[in-house]
């Protein structure tokens, strides 16, 4: 997994390894935007001057749980995953109970 980047205007930059998001936090060059997603600001990087590369939303429905991802478009390499539980079972029985 990676952590994810915004340049000082929060416009998204290529996210980067979780040791090098240590080190800009721990060196007062960035701080935590976003803690869910984990997400980083860095305060003196902006957009113009950087290198991004493309990425891509994956979404993957299902019926019980839905999956996403953000892949970078050359590599094909998964930046950032993520599983979400549908609760409409939950729900249903629990109004099954309830009744």
């Amino acid at each position: 997994m990676r952590v994810l980047v915004l340049d000082a205007n929060k416009k998204p930059l290529d996210p980067c390894h979780p040791a090098r998001a240590r080190q800009l936090l721990r060196s007062g060059r960035a701080a935590v935007f976003r803690c869910y997603p984990f997400t980083i600001i860095l305060k003196d990087r902006l957009h113009q001057g950087s290198v991004v590369h493309p990425h891509r939303v994956k979404v993957d429905l299902g019926a019980k749980v839905s999956g996403l991802a953000v892949v970078r478009e050359d590599t094909a390499e998964v930046v950032w995953a993520a599983e979400v539980e549908h609760r409409g079972d939950l729900i249903h029985r629990a109004m099954l109970e309830r009744a």
